[in-house]
């Protein structure tokens, strides 16, 4: 391992990059700028919130389509977003206060639905 005693200041980045974006400078002109961790995420929150209330769905059904963790979709919906479009942030927590209020009724039917598929399983057994 070698120290660099040059003097000369290590190189360092403001904001990790993710990823390129295609913004519009012009009406006919593109540029591919670089999009920084902050912006991926403000932009994650806003489509997370958009499909919720597209969708009316569930914190899970949103983490599964967006490949996320369900501690993030919560995260994004109720913390960032508040700062980032709170009319956007307050339609979102109505969907999730709803589905919070029926998920004991979600439970209870997949449930039911469960132990009557084993039923028919063994109906057809005895036959």
């Amino acid at each position: 391992m070698s120290i660099d005693f040059s003097g000369k200041e290590p190189f360092v980045e403001e904001e990790p990059l993710v990823t390129t974006s295609l913004t519009r400078e012009d009406e006919n002109e593109y540029s591919l700028r670089p999009k920084t961790l902050k912006e991926y995420i403000e932009e994650r929150a806003v489509a997370i919130a958009n499909y919720i209330i597209d969708h009316n769905a569930t914190v899970r059904q949103t983490a599964k389509k967006f490949g996320i963790s369900k501690s993030t979709v919560h995260k994004d919906v109720t913390e960032r977003l508040e700062d980032i479009n709170p009319s956007l942030a307050a339609r979102a927590r109505v969907v999730l206060d709803v589905n919070k209020s029926e998920r004991h009724i979600r439970g209870g039917l997949a449930t039911r639905e469960k132990y009557q598929h084993r039923l028919a399983i063994c109906s057809r057994e005895e036959e």
